[in-house]
């Protein structure tokens, strides 16, 4: 590997939303000390992207040579980290991926840095490293302290996931379905199965046989795994809301063993990445006033359970596009230095 202090890093997918995202976070955090690749797809050739004051040339993904890239941070689809991620791994890059091609492989690392951080001890080159949903790290962030305390028998849960999730088409959906309501013109639906628009969906990827959506099923499989408990239960309903960045979730926990109200408060006031608003009237974290742009998981609405003995509730925003993708997988990379520099073990701020 090269000189830690200057990485040599490829964002796969850096014209969408999240790779920009990605490039804006590395240029905000790294700087000059690193050597930075764009990659997309052929479309994209001649295209520029913002490395921040720099702009840096968009290359072709398909022709590029993965030999001497430290990093390879992939969010450009599935099917595309499928095709492409082992020749970068094969080549010796650490891959950080962002899609769902590698979560669910029992020999690729789960990472949320705040939460799992210690798999990364050893990492090598040629591993590959898969980033959770967004949906599950703002999650696993607020409950995962609770977790290690008493363990978490059940979780509940109802998120309010924004359009972004969907890429810039979804934000672009949503922009036109608005001008076109307030413009008393008809809505067509496209990017989503049906108009949303002042409305809400609740149904987020495809539905399983369960009779749940496979982003619901995420919830279940991917906090598992992260907590390294089998035995945790998840029981999800995933809703897409008219929102342009920042996820929202209910969560209602049941706990194995009792735990104070005052203790959870304090659990969470001290956790890495989570900001703990205390609720004052009306005044509540939402994905506009305090989720969007931020890097945090914001946590209000804590609260005992009236209906339960080990109930817990809280409210969790995040923004989904920055702790929820980009920023995770920037963590993850630090992280991955720090160690191998003997810096420390947490590069998270």
């Amino acid at each position: 590997m090269n000189k830690v202090k200057q990485p040599v890093i490829a964002v796969v997918g850096a014209t969408g939303a999240v790779g920009e995202a990605m490039l804006s976070i590395v240029a905000q955090r790294l700087g000059r000390e690193c050597h930075i690749h764009a990659l997309a797809s052929e479309r994209s050739i001649g295209r520029q992207v913002n490395f921040g004051r720099h702009a840096l040339d968009v290359g072709d993904l398909a022709e590029f040579d993965f030999i001497g890239v430290d990093f390879a941070l992939f969010s450009a689809g599935a099917d595309v980290s499928r095709l492409h991620a082992s020749r970068a791994a094969a080549a010796g890059a650490i891959v950080i991926d962002n899609t769902s091609a590698f979560r669910y492989e029992a020999d690729v690392p789960l990472i949320v840095p705040e939460v799992n951080g210690h798999l990364l001890s050893g990492v090598k080159p040629g591993s590959i490293i898969a980033n959770p949903n967004c949906s599950t790290i703002q999650m696993v962030m607020a409950i995962a302290p609770i977790h290690r305390e008493v363990g978490i028998e059940r979780i509940n849960v109802a998120t309010y996931q924004s359009v972004s999730g969907a890429g810039r088409a979804g934000m672009e959906e949503l922009a036109r379905q608005t001008a076109d309501r307030l413009g008393m013109r008809e809505v067509k639906a496209g990017q989503f199965a049906q108009p949303i628009a002042f409305n809400a969906i609740p149904g987020i990827d495809t539905l399983q046989d369960n009779g749940y959506t496979r982003e619901e099923m995420k919830l279940q499989w991917e906090t598992s795994k992260i907590l390294e408990d089998d035995e945790i239960r998840v029981n999800a309903t995933a809703v897409r809301v008219p929102v342009f960045f920042g996820h929202s979730e209910a969560v209602h926990l049941e706990t194995k063993r009792s735990i104070d109200i005052d203790r959870v408060r304090q659990l969470l006031s001290q956790a890495p990445g989570v900001s703990l608003v205390e609720d004052r009237p009306q005044e509540f974290a939402t994905a506009v006033t305090h989720a969007a742009g931020q890097d945090e998981v914001f946590v209000s609405r804590l609260r005992q359970d009236h209906t339960h003995p080990r109930g817990i509730n809280m409210w969790v925003v995040a923004d989904n596009v920055r702790k929820g993708a980009a920023l995770n997988a920037v963590q993850i990379l630090q992280q991955i230095q720090a160690r191998a520099t003997g810096a420390g073990a947490r590069a998270t701020g």
